[in-house]
């Protein structure tokens, strides 16, 4: 999927309304399909900030990783354009999801 608008990342300091407490985001596809995602982990990895998205409507369908860029105190979701930095990030998710599995 690719990441068409740079999508506001709900903080606790928000001052409009979320749904159902979810932060829900619209992502356009590559197909040019937008699919309502909801954040659902976020990591840390070399000091650089990742949110992992489900499909709102589809929660069997893969998550989509994003870096969480900041700029003037607002905060973005990004594509990850680097194959290495992709690599590296979902080795990282892989990892704690193997974690958090055995827990």
């Amino acid at each position: 999927m690719s990441d068409e608008k740079h999508d506001h990342v709900h903080g606790p300091d928000c001052d409009h309304d979320h749904e159902h407490g979810e932060d829900v985001f619209i992502v356009t596809d590559e197909n040019g399909e937008e699919h309502e995602m909801v954040m659902v982990y976020t990591f840390q990895s070399q000091e650089q900030a990742y949110a992992v998205l489900l499909d709102r409507n589809d929660p069997e369908a893969d998550g989509v990783i994003f870096r969480v860029e900041e700029e003037d105190d607002e905060a973005f979701l990004v594509n990850i354009e680097d194959e290495q930095e992709w690599e590296r990030v979902v080795t990282i998710y892989n990892e704690i999801v193997a974690q958090e599995g055995e827990e």
